[in-house]
């Protein structure tokens, strides 16, 4: 046996056979009051829907002079929405007593409709004294149905209780005003004035008010509407000490509430708007209680507030001016409105901002703000090194857009296909879902990798303020992102120098060993021989020592190689602007060298990486580019050496990979901390190194 959703309280039996009898009989009659409970509230919605259709209709059919007028009410509309509403209510949460507040506030104004509804047709038949009576139960229909839904219910929504304790009082206080005001109804003396062709007689009327009766009803409406406007002031208390997703629920009924109780305020000329939006509000409590996180009332708030105070203000600014500028410039009215149009539109954008924070903070409070999601991650960033701070700049993200879960990938940038390739590093938290949203994380607009936000979770936020959100944390991110990636080419540019050096020394030990050491031995022997020949064969031992010449010059080639291959000489030779002319002299199209600023005192490892690019970029220029004329210029500043190789050739291709050339470049750059950018600027190609000093 299976017992419904009635309560804490309810302990259902074991699927191991230990559950009790206690327990079967106690989940067994919960179910069954779960069961009653539903019934009675569908009864009690039927029976109001059907009193209010029924009274409805009477009211239509009965002659013009007797129809009540407005024809609708907002008791026409609470008749229909929150009987109905209150039984959906208790189907789902039986015990909720707002939903039955709901069903018989409805009832109340449903018997208040038809009994109008046969007040009105028995006095247009001519049977006034029943029609006295009916409005007896017309008044005490009313006074339920007040007592019950302007009184409790912004009281207890959206959580079933009072504020607090405090609240109970305000509860007692507009309770007994209203129940007051039904009383002085039902015993109201003959009215003065009377709307219909017959005065319709009061068989409970106490004619010793007549002199008091106007005041009372004056000072018992002044407390109900006071109390109205204290119901809405304690969701407005409740709103400030939830939660975000607390806030997000209220809402709801707040929304629906501020604006009926306009209406109210407003008077007669409003119950038109009053009994439509009357409808409205059960069905914001029912958003409330089962399904708030489904649907973005805090856009519609947002959005409604900014867009009615940016008109508001902006109006008053510029009728204001307006005026102001039209008393002191009479007779040029153009300036005046220029000077009216200008202050509005400087208001604008301040106003707007404003506007938006302040319902932002009253929707989520400090706690989703940007400004305060910029400064968590501000502390994140600069108290941990790049690895550590991109997990914890993660983690703050997660936690400020209220996701599922947040996933930021460092690098990996999308190959010709489109698909991301492989990322540097990649940080999880949470889960982002199937589809998340990619976030491209760009760095003074260099890709450095991307995040992909995962759905809303309980604690969500409104599309607009999550963009805010995700607009104000990116930068923080990227920024991270691209430390990370920095961090990762400094240690791999570590790794290849140390490569590359102990691949230095290997290949001197190899040549020096097979190639120079060699030889020296080879020429030792030789002297040795000679030396033994000299007196025996002086013949022999001139061939040995025309052999050791010879091989005395191989030896000297081959040092000339190694140091080559250390530093070009003629770097030494000419410096670097002359040992760039020399590389340009070599056959090809013809290449122009410009010197701007001294070249005599470089350092020579910036020396041997400027020569060294441009030679690279010179070679590839005559064996891919076609071009008819290269220009290198050599670019001294007071920070930096800039190298710069341009070309008037077909460019570079549309699907190119980075070769060896490329790689060997970039790395001689980076080795000594400067960058090295291979474009193409319109038509050929440029290389352009630049090399701190």
């Amino acid at each position: 046996m299976v017992a419904g959703r009635t309560g804490d309280d309810v302990r259902l039996p074991q699927a191991d056979g230990t559950g009790t009898v206690t327990d079967t009989l106690s989940a067994s009659r919960a179910g069954s009051d779960a069961g009653g409970a539903r019934w009675a509230a569908g009864a009690l919605a039927a029976l109001a829907v059907t009193l209010t259709l029924a009274g409805t209709a009477v009211q239509l059919s009965v002659p013009r002079e007797w129809a009540p007028w407005p024809p609708f009410v907002p008791d026409h509309a609470a008749g229909l929405a929150f009987p109905l509403t209150g039984a959906f209510l208790i189907r789902h949460r039986p015990r909720l007593r707002l939903a039955w507040v709901m069903c018989v506030g409805g009832l109340g104004s449903s018997v208040a409709v038809m009994a109008v509804g046969l007040q009105n047709a028995s006095a247009a038949g001519g049977d006034l004294e029943s029609a006295g009576w009916l409005r007896v139960v017309a008044v005490a229909g009313w006074a339920v149905a007040a007592c019950t839904l302007a009184s409790l219910l912004p009281l207890l929504s959206p959580d079933d209780r009072l504020p607090s304790r405090r609240w109970l009082a305000v509860a007692v206080l507009s309770v007994a005003a209203n129940l007051a005001e039904g009383v002085r109804n039902a015993v109201r003396p003959a009215p003065l004035t009377q709307r219909y062709p017959e005065v319709i007689p009061n068989p409970l009327a106490v004619e010793a008010l007549a002199p008091y009766n106007a005041s009372l009803q004056a000072g018992l409406t002044l407390v109900i509407n006071g109390c109205v406007v204290l119901g809405v002031l304690s969701l407005v208390g409740r709103m400030r000490r939830a939660a975000p997703a607390g806030r997000r629920q209220i809402a709801w009924p707040l929304s629906a509430f501020v604006v009926y109780t306009a209406f109210v305020l407003l008077g007669p000329d409003y119950w038109a708007l009053a009994t439509v939006w009357t409808g409205l509000i059960p069905v914001a409590i029912a958003f409330a209680v089962l399904r708030h996180r489904l649907y973005g009332i805090d856009t519609v708030i947002s959005r409604t507030v900014v867009a009615t105070g940016l008109v508001v203000t902006v109006g008053a600014v510029y009728f204001g001016v307006s005026a102001l500028a039209g008393l002191v410039l009479s007779d040029y009215d153009q300036i005046a409105g220029l000077a009216a149009t200008l202050a509005a539109g400087a208001l604008f954008q301040p106003l707007r901002a404003r506007l938006r924070r302040m319902t932002d903070t009253m929707l989520y409070g400090r706690h989703g703000r940007p400004e305060e999601l910029a400064r968590r991650l501000t502390i994140e960033v600069g108290a941990r090194e790049p690895a550590n701070a991109l997990a914890a700049v993660t983690s703050v993200v997660r936690d400020g857009l209220g996701v599922t879960g947040v996933v930021v990938e460092v690098g990996g940038a999308a190959d010709a296909a489109g698909e991301p390739g492989r990322a540097e590093m990649r940080v999880e938290l949470g889960v982002a879902g199937a589809k998340p949203r990619v976030v491209p994380l760009v760095w003074h607009g260099e890709p450095v990798g991307r995040m992909l936000v995962g759905p809303p979770g309980p604690r969500r936020f409104s599309a607009a303020y999550t963009e805010r959100l995700i607009g104000a944390a990116v930068p923080y991110v990227a920024d991270v992102a691209h430390a990370v990636l920095m961090a990762a080419d400094l240690q791999r540019s570590r790794e290849r120098i140390l490569t590359a050096r102990e691949e230095e020394r290997r290949r001197l030990r190899r040549d020096l060993h097979d190639g120079l050491g060699m030889a020296l031995t080879n020429m030792a022997m030789s002297l040795s021989i000679a030396r033994i020949n000299l007196r025996e064969a002086p013949s022999a031992a001139d061939a040995l020592l025309l052999d050791l010449r010879t091989g005395m010059d191989a030896v000297s080639q081959e040092v000339r190689e190694l140091v080559y291959g250390l530093r070009p000489p003629t770097l030494d030779d000419l410096g670097l602007a002359g040992a760039v002319r020399a590389l340009a002299a070599e056959p090809g199209p013809p290449v122009e060298v410009v010197v701007e600023g001294e070249t005599d005192d470089l350092p020579a490892a910036v020396e041997v990486a400027a020569y060294r690019i441009a030679q690279e970029a010179l070679t590839n220029v005559r064996k891919h580019a076609a071009a008819g004329h290269v220009t290198v210029t050599l670019a001294r500043s007071a920070g930096a050496l800039v190298v710069r190789v341009r070309d008037d050739g077909k460019g570079l291709p549309a699907a190119r990979r980075s070769g060896v050339g490329f790689a060997s470049m970039r790395e001689r750059a980076a080795e000594l901390g400067g960058t090295c950018l291979i474009t193409s600027p319109g038509t050929g190609t440029q290389v352009e190194a630049a090399l701190p000093l």
